[in-house]
């Protein structure tokens, strides 16, 4: 059986060993828990950022930049692709797990809740629950974890706490910006699964988005969102002829927040995560790829105005 903590384990181990080839640190705690800081205290950088979100999706799939343009004006995009998208963004990319010891708070993501099972109903319906004497996560968040901290996730995953990883970055940061943008695949994942729809029924996914500035710690939540919610092109390969029953529900067009900035929209409910319609999360335009009928399904579109505008170049 695959083993998302096993296979993030060596790209993990690469990083905390040579962390100066990553703009990155690498610290060891009494405890033995290791971490890597990649944004909190450090600058980070693109290779950070690769291997951040190759972490958080289990070491399960490809990620590359390349320069593209939205309207002329140029910018980078990351591409992911897996070959395991029901297990890498669900079973591990995911931001399933808040993190809350004491004054400390951070999203989050990666091999170890597939360890923790958190949420447990997402390990249910994609059948899978990994088994390793060691947890690597990633948390989103401007601090570094304590001993305390560490040792609650090691109670979670029910592993000794010195065999606990964590990669650390704050979302306004180069590898936040990066790591959010990288998760372009999962957007479509997800969104399938919350509207009830089989996911280990997709063969492979393939995603681009393009990687926002970073704009300050203010901006920086709305800014990385926008980034698929508005510019998300995903493609999808499966064995399912009922997805055209879902079609229509997939893109980020069908939610009722849709044509704004996050940031606006955010403020608009008054900074309350609950009054925003959940929808709206979800990939700007998705290629769907049938292959027991052989058809081509496409819905949504790229909305280029509103992506330049969240960046501050519009």
């Amino acid at each position: 059986m695959l083993s998302v903590n096993e296979q993030a384990l060596d790209i993990f181990n690469d990083i905390f060993e040579y962390p100066e080839d990553y703009n990155a640190a690498a610290h060891e705690l009494d405890n033995g828990a290791r971490i890597v800081d990649a944004g909190v205290s450090v600058e980070g950088g693109y290779r950070a950022g690769r291997v951040f979100t190759d972490i958080c999706l289990g070491g399960l799939a490809e990620i590359n930049f390349t320069m593209g343009q939205i309207k002329g004006i140029p910018m980078p995009f990351i591409e992911v692709s897996t070959d395991f998208p029901a297990i890498a963004c669900l079973g591990a990319q995911k931001a399933g797990w808040t993190v809350k010891v004491g004054n400390y708070f951070a999203m989050g993501s990666g091999p170890a809740r597939a360890l923790s099972l958190k949420p447990k109903h997402t390990y249910e319906v994609i059948g899978y629950e990994d088994e390793c004497d060691t947890a690597v996560i990633c948390l989103e968040s401007d601090h570094l974890p304590n001993g305390e901290v560490m040792q609650k996730i090691a109670e979670s995953c029910k592993v000794d706490v010195a065999n606990t990883c964590a990669i650390v970055a704050p979302t306004s940061s180069i590898v936040g910006s990066i790591q959010v943008a990288g998760r372009c695949v999962e957007t479509a994942v997800y969104k399938l699964n919350e509207l009830g729809f089989d996911t280990r029924k997709i063969i492979s996914g393939f995603g681009t988005a393009p990687i926002p500035p970073v704009r300050g710690p203010k901006l920086a939540m709305g800014v990385t969102n926008d980034a698929t919610i508005y510019h998300g092109q995903i493609s999808l390969t499966m064995k399912a002829p009922e997805i055209k029953d879902y079609l229509e529900k997939i893109p980020s067009c069908t939610s009722q927040g849709y044509g704004k900035p996050f940031n606006e929209i955010f403020k608009e409910a008054g900074y309350d995560f609950y009054k925003i319609d959940t929808s709206l999360f979800s990939p700007a335009e998705v290629i769907i790829n049938e292959l027991s009928e052989g058809v081509i399904y496409r819905v949504g579109g790229v909305n280029p105005e509103v992506t330049l505008k969240s960046f501050g170049l519009q």
